[in-house]
């Protein structure tokens, strides 16, 4: 996968499920500038930005990480 919108979109409609998915994200004044959502609390993948509810939007480009059931399946290049 190449990019963060297509993880999420694969965990979406070829896994049928965002459940057990935790995507880490920039979020500037967070424990370490990251904040993480879970995949029940995306309401929606869009072409620039996924949302959350609560009415929050988060672009990928802040997308660091997403995991299911504590395995990482995306990285940001040069993220640890």
């Amino acid at each position: 996968m190449t990019s963060a919108r297509d993880a999420l979109n694969d965990l979406k409609w070829h896994r049928g499920s965002l459940e057990g998915v935790e995507v880490a994200y920039v979020h500037r004044g967070a424990p370490d500038d990251t904040a993480y959502a879970k995949g029940s609390d995306i309401l929606a993948v869009r072409r620039s930005f996924f949302d959350l509810a609560g009415g929050a939007s988060i672009p990928y480009h802040r997308v660091l990480r997403i995991t299911v059931a504590g395995e990482t399946i995306w990285q940001r290049r040069g993220s640890s």
